[in-house]
């Protein structure tokens, strides 16, 4: 696979990041949304330290999307390391009592020391933290039954912090998505730029398409066949693999020759919204 060296940190993600550190001591739960289809590429380090000392409730979200299998294993994962753990798609009101109830086993503790010093209604304060577009502010509009946090398909919609009443038992704190300054690995901003968390602008989109082309051929490689209904032949590279895509969805110029960034586009569309089928980019460690 080509690894694309993608870095992204624009200047408010610093100030979000210094305002989260004060924030974070005026709550009992931190509640962390992770790309189900790279959870690890998904998770911020920065925020695993702020908030090391904090129950904590990971919401593996657009798992909707998802390898299902993959999904259980990526759960047991992050169960063995403490946290409580829900798979979720934001967009599902029906899956909000079982957050509601992991938020409630997540600040066991928390309650019952309340209840011991005579504190029954006291509610829950939880921090809602992640990346930017993985879904915070569909997951708290969902949460909330109302449009009170402001949702679209590209990084950077939220960007600064509310409070936010659910019902006398939880509060929530609504965050902007921040990165952290440097990426550790290349594969990390290549797997965060499939989920549009960086923003396209700066990305080479023929690069990228070609890049997750190579990435389902190893781990769904019938999607694009299904997808685009074609059958390419043996041993076939990403950019022709591009081509392809381009030329059987009429992606093309005036001149007729094929419009590789149109084509580029339409592949990353497509996986980003799940039209390629449940497909997992990274596996759980066993």
């Amino acid at each position: 696979m080509n690894e694309l060296q993608l870095q992204w940190y624009p200047g408010h993600m610093t100030k979000a990041k210094r305002a989260m550190l004060d924030d974070i001591k005026l709550v009992d739960l931190v509640i962390e949304l992770l790309d189900a289809r790279v959870p690890m590429a998904s998770r911020n380090p920065d925020i695993n330290k702020m908030a090391s000392n904090k129950a904590r409730l990971i919401l593996l979200n657009k798992a909707d999307l998802a390898n299902p299998l993959e999904n259980k294993r990526w759960v047991k994962h992050f169960e063995t390391q403490g946290a409580v753990v829900v798979c979720l798609d934001s967009r599902s009101k029906s899956a909000m009592k079982q957050v509601i109830s992991a938020i409630m086993i997540a600040c066991k503790e928390k309650i019952e020391r309340d209840r011991r010093r005579g504190m029954k209604d006291r509610p829950i304060r939880a921090m809602v933290v992640g990346i930017p577009n993985v879904g915070k502010s569909t997951f708290i509009n969902s949460l909330s039954g109302k449009a009170v946090a402001k949702t679209g398909n590209r990084p950077g919609v939220t960007k600064g912090t509310q409070w936010i009443r659910i019902d006398r038992q939880v509060d929530l704190l609504d965050t902007p998505g921040i990165l952290w300054p440097k990426f550790e690995s290349a594969w990390v901003g290549t797997h965060l730029a499939y989920i549009g968390s960086i923003n396209d602008e700066i990305i080479p989109l023929q690069e990228l398409a070609c890049s997750l082309i190579d990435t389902l051929q190893n781990c769904a490689p019938e999607a694009i066949k299904q997808r685009y209904r074609i059958d390419p032949p043996m041993h076939i590279v990403s950019h022709q693999m591009l081509e392809l895509i381009g030329k059987c969805r009429g992606c093309l110029k005036k001149q007729g020759e094929i419009d590789l960034d149109r084509a580029a586009r339409l592949l990353l569309d497509d996986f980003r919204s799940g039209k390629m089928g449940k497909i997992s980019i990274e596996v759980a460690p066993q």
